[in-house]
Order: structure tokens, then C-alpha cells, then sequence
């Protein structure tokens, strides 16, 4: 006899996310909270805190009276997003490449190793991730806190801009491959301690990132909810 296992709040979360930034979620779609708990097989109240957790990420919008929807920055949101990185970033890796240990710029290297095999296996969901996690590591080893932590939040913001307006979804574009060229750049010249180098690189590379955004984008349906969540049924367990 078996007895299906209720996915955890977690793991709610995690499917959410990828199917977001997977674009199988469009900006603008209603997430309706009874077909959300139809299709992941649980109550309304355990859907409730995932999409609350999305909201103050500023992945999912929650306004009063109308429930939830997939966070759609606009064209001005997202370039203020980028505009505002470009102000703080510059600062950061200062910072960084003034109290850097070996060890911290050897985790950039990883991180900008493990983008590339992402980008290469078409994980693109977890390349903008990594991508995401090598900035962090700057803010963080910058211990610059006020910074650090608004950078934080743009960081989440800018991965969901991304997915939905850059161009180069596709692995293996020349545009895709230069990102990791020039966190290679970047981190040449924080190897070499070259504060004034690795700041102007910083701001070239995310004015880069910028100019491949595509704001013209396509309509199209709405997804189903029950068949994008409830296609994987709960894991059974043996009794």
C-alpha cells in the first residue's frame, strides 16, 4: 500500500522559481491559489506562504483584492534596476580588491567555471543563477554592508529581467558566451589588484548585459497551471 507524500512549502517554492525563470510563466500570468493547490496536490494555506515568499523577492506581484501574478518589470524598471548596479558595483569590487583573500577570488573562478558548464548542458536557469552568485561573492568579501545588501535584491530583480527580455536564451550564443568573457576579464584584473581596471570593466559588462535586453516581446495564452504543476504526481511512499 502506498500513500502520496505532500511536496514540502520548499520544494513549492523551488518549482515555482524554476518555471518562472524558466519563462513557462510568463510576466503578467494570475496565479490562482486554488488551481495552485490542485495542482501541487495541497491545501490553499500551504500556497499562501510560497507566494508570499515570491513576492518579497519581487518575483511574484500580490495586490490586494486581485491575488497574485508573475512579476512583470517594466522597460523603465529594468533599466533603473541596471542603472543603479552600475552605481554601487564600481564601489564593490574597489572594496573587494582591497581586502580579497586567495581564497575568495578562487570562488569566482569556480562560480565563473560552474557558468560555463550551465551555459554548455542549456541550464540557463542555473547559469543567471551563477552568474547572480559571482556578484554576491564581491558584495559579500567587499564587506561594504549597505551596499551589499541593496545589491542583493537587484541581483533577484535582475534575474528575473533577464529571462524575460534578454535575447540570448540560447546556450551556446556568442552573446551567452560573452558574459562568462568578461566575469574572465574581470577577474584578471582583480588577480592583478587593478582597482580602477576591474571598476570600469564592472560597468561595461553590465552596460553589455543591458543592451542585450529585447523589450518587444510576443502574446501569447496564458499557461495552465494544472498542467505545468500537476503533471509530476507526489511521490509515493511504500507502507
Amino acid at each position: 500500500m502506498t500513500e502520496p507524500v505532500l511536496l514540502t512549502e520548499n520544494e513549492i517554492y523551488e518549482r515555482m522559481v524554476e518555471t518562472i525563470l524558466d519563462h513557462r510563466l510568463p510576466p503578467g500570468t494570475k496565479l490562482v491559489e486554488d488551481r495552485l493547490a490542485t495542482a501541487f496536490g495541497v491545501s490553499r494555506t500551504r500556497i499562501r506562504p510560497v507566494l508570499v515568499r515570491l513576492a518579497n523577492e519581487q518575483i511574484v506581484t500580490l495586490t490586494l483584492n486581485r491575488g497574485a501574478t508573475v512579476a512583470q518589470p517594466t522597460e523603465a524598471e529594468a533599466r533603473e534596476v541596471f542603472e543603479v548596479r552600475r552605481l554601487i558595483e564600481p564601489t564593490l569590487i574597489a572594496c573587494f580588491i582591497a581586502k580579497a583573500s586567495a581564497d575568495d577570488i578562487a570562488v569566482l573562478s569556480q562560480c565563473i567555471a560552474q557558468e560555463e558548464e550551465a551555459r554548455q548542458a542549456g541550464d540557463m536557469r542555473r547559469a543567471i543563477r551563477l552568474s547572480g552568485d559571482f556578484h554576491l561573492h564581491i558584495a559579500n568579501a567587499s564587506q561594504h554592508e549597505t551596499l551589499g545588501r541593496i545589491l542583493r535584491k537587484l541581483v533577484s530583480r535582475t534575474s528575473l529581467i533577464l529571462m524575460t527580455y534578454r535575447s540570448d536564451v540560447q546556450p551556446h550564443s556568442d552573446a551567452s558566451r560573452c558574459g562568462c568573457q568578461e566575469h574572465r576579464a574581470l577577474l584578471d584584473a582583480i588577480r592583478l589588484r587593478d582597482a580602477n581596471a576591474a571598476a570600469r570593466l564592472m560597468g561595461e559588462h553590465l552596460r553589455q548585459l543591458e543592451s542585450q535586453l529585447q523589450f518587444s516581446q510576443p502574446d501569447g495564452d496564458a499557461p495552465d497551471l494544472l498542467s505545468l504543476f500537476g503533471a509530476e504526481p507526489a511521490r509515493p511512499v511504500e507502507v
